[in-house]
């Protein structure tokens, strides 16, 4: 009987399933602010020719612009984990969205290349510390078996403002210019540090202790005294974490900042019409990071190990987004391209929320974000690569996508291989 009785789901009380209300209510509007974040970084890949032509820029100079945003990410990603774990997410949340609000604002007045650079910089260094910021608010509110769905809900924000970028950014640049663009996209994100300073908190501890299961156990989360931070640097998980996330975020990032003038290039299609094909693969892209959250929480509740119900979604989509994006360098057939693309990009997006859950399943929690921001740190690297590489490709073969294909493909088999065979769920991090 009593075991009976054990195995009875809890009642919630009233003060309970307000806690759930709130966890929940956090996370979408953390999906708001992912689409506002996205929508910042995609403005420059939308008026990617628009703004070449008028400053008389050729591919390789556009691809430094369009890597100018990631480099200082990557690096700013170090101190950025650091500062949320020290502060928490509503201080550096709200100052990551008027930080780069205004400075896509300030973008509007550029008159010359070297304006467009130092401001992207600076956009790269003010969006830095709101993932980490998302995944510190996860592991507060999420236990180790929930954790895997809401971060994956997080990062549909970028995706959905990677499909709806395309179509919306696109009309806002015929009809108000690319400078107008820019300001509408930095008035959002001021309204949402605004609203986010008003409606944050962190759990109580009787809350913790719902959460985790345990109000001792909380308490002595909250009391823990702090691990150096450099200490992550001694594990091989940290770097094979790096060396993935850098794979796999390269060909991510050939996506974001080159997809438009392929469309308009290498296939003929209209600025206008590249806007809404630009669409397809990432309206794709939110299906891949549901399907993987889903898949990896699937996995956990079969029994599988935590860490290697993260490693399947990461490798299995790496592999299939590799076997998408090699064969694009050899097709002729427009429809097959675009569905390769798409392919591709959904299979590319599968890993991303289960990356960031596998920082806060090896690593300490007062660490979580700390190494969540030293795997974007190593993703970004790549993804700063990814526009310079690109461009330099292009310049070099006068405007040919063969061996950028090629390179996307080859490194989404090592961000596989790094994860699948390196990554473990090692008692020294864990």
């Amino acid at each position: 009987m009593s075991n009976t009785i054990a195995e009875v789901p809890p009642v919630l009380d009233r003060e309970q399933k307000r806690s759930v209300r709130i966890r929940w209510f956090l996370v979408g509007f953390l999906v708001l602010g992912g689409v506002v974040n996205y929508l910042d970084r995609s403005t420059l890949s939308v008026a990617n020719l628009t703004i070449a032509q008028e400053f008389n820029l050729n591919e390789l100079q556009m691809g430094l612009l369009l890597s100018a945003f990631s480099w200082p990410y990557a690096i700013a990603n170090l101190p950025a984990g650091y500062l949320v774990d020290k502060f928490g997410p509503k201080k550096m949340f709200a100052f990551a969205a008027g930080g780069w609000s205004i400075v896509s604002m300030v973008t509007a007045a550029a008159n010359s290349f070297g304006f467009l650079y130092a401001a992207r910089v600076a956009l790269g260094i003010t969006e830095a510390p709101f993932f980490t910021s998302a995944l510190k608010v996860n592991e507060r509110w999420f236990n180790k078996s929930e954790r895997a769905l809401p971060v994956s809900l997080v990062n549909t924000g970028s995706q959905i403002a990677n499909a709806i970028a395309p179509p919306l950014l696109t009309f806002l640049l015929l009809t108000m210019s690319w400078r107008g663009m820019f300001i509408i996209v930095g008035a959002l994100g001021i309204v949402i540090a605004l609203v986010w300073l008003r409606i944050y908190r962190d759990p109580t501890l009787k809350e913790q202790a719902m959460i985790k299961g345990d109000e001792a156990h909380a308490k002595v989360i909250a009391s823990v005294e702090k691990v150096a931070w450099g200490t992550l640097f001694a594990q091989r998980n940290t770097w094979f974490m790096i060396l993935g996330a850098f794979g796999i975020f390269y060909t991510v990032w050939v996506y974001l900042t080159w997809l438009p003038s392929y469309l308009q290039t290498a296939r003929g299609f209209s600025l206008a019409e590249s806007g809404g094909i630009a669409a397809l693969p990432f309206l794709c892209g939110i299906v891949g990071v549901l399907f993987g959250g889903w898949l990896s929480g699937r996995l956990i509740k079969r029994g599988v190990p935590t860490v290697l119900s993260r490693k399947i979604p990461i490798v299995g989509g790496a592999l299939l987004a590799a076997a998408a994006v090699l064969p694009l360098a050899y097709v002729d057939s427009t429809p097959l391209a675009i569905a390769l693309l798409s392919l591709g990009y959904f299979a590319s997006q599968i890993p991303i929320g289960c990356l960031w859950t596998l920082a806060s399943d090896v690593a300490p929690s007062n660490q979580v974000a700390s190494l969540g921001a030293i795997q974007n740190f190593g993703g970004f690297i790549g993804a700063a690569a990814a526009p310079v590489v690109t461009g330099a490709i292009l310049t070099a073969t006068g405007g040919n996508y063969t061996f950028v294909f090629l390179i996307g493909g080859v490194l989404l088999l090592v961000g596989a291989l790094s994860y699948g065979l390196f990554v473990k769920d090692r008692s020294t991090v864990a």
